[in-house]
């Protein structure tokens, strides 16, 4: 059975990973007859935002804790991952891939990518395995995979800092995957685009699908 490895940036969208793409995803591997584990670095997060009002809290979290909501308590240490146990790596967007994962938000084309994350980036590379990523995360690939095409949407901001990272950015709507077939990397753009939670399902099961199919 194809095995994903699911790496979260902690629970909710404006500082950790955005749930409807988290659990879309989980979903659209387990309707496709794959599995998964879930992963995430065991750091602090960047900040806390209540999400009612937007405004950062006087609290901290921990980013392996705070997704473990998501993952229901199953879920390991991204220090943990071993490339050669999985068949895909799949990153769910949400403000904490810019912010816990990397620190894109504040530091947009010369931002730093978490090492663990990086790490289990340039494995699966190494090992010639695909990639997913949507929303915001692909423009994290980006400055990890010199040179690789992806997309979030039409954001031009965005879209410009990816460029600047190195990569090339592609233009889509809702659902749409693009592929980069050198580096076998799949994006979407989800909640960069104005969506709703079916726009949200399609993109994840298109990635999740165009994975599959390319693993055949």
């Amino acid at each position: 059975m194809t095995k994903f490895a699911v790496v979260l940036s902690g629970s909710g969208v404006f500082d950790g990973s955005e749930i409807h793409e988290a659990t879309l995803s989980l979903l659209a591997i387990a309707e496709a007859g794959a599995e998964y584990e879930i992963f995430a670095p065991d750091i602090m997060q960047h900040h806390v935002i209540n999400h009612i009002t937007g405004e950062e809290m006087d609290e901290t979290r921990n980013v392996l804790v705070e997704s473990a909501r998501i993952a229901r308590g199953k879920i390991n240490p991204l220090s943990k991952f071993d490339a050669s146990a999985f068949d895909a790596l799949l990153f769910p967007g949400g403000f904490g891939a810019a912010k816990n994962l990397s620190n894109l938000a504040f530091q947009g084309s010369n931002c730093i990518v978490n090492k663990e994350v990086e790490a289990s980036i340039k494995a699966m590379l190494k090992a010639k395995k695909p990639i997913g990523a949507l929303c915001i995360a692909p423009a994290v690939l980006a400055q990890v995979i010199k040179g690789v095409e992806v997309t979030i949407g039409q954001d031009k901001g965005t879209a410009e800092t990816i460029e600047k990272m190195g990569g090339r950015h592609i233009n889509t709507n809702h659902g749409e995957v693009v592929e980069d077939k050198i580096n076998r990397v799949f994006t979407t753009p989800c909640y960069m685009l104005d969506a709703n939670i079916l726009d949200i399902y399609s993109g994840a099961k298109n990635v999740v699908n165009s994975i599959l199919e390319s693993i055949k």
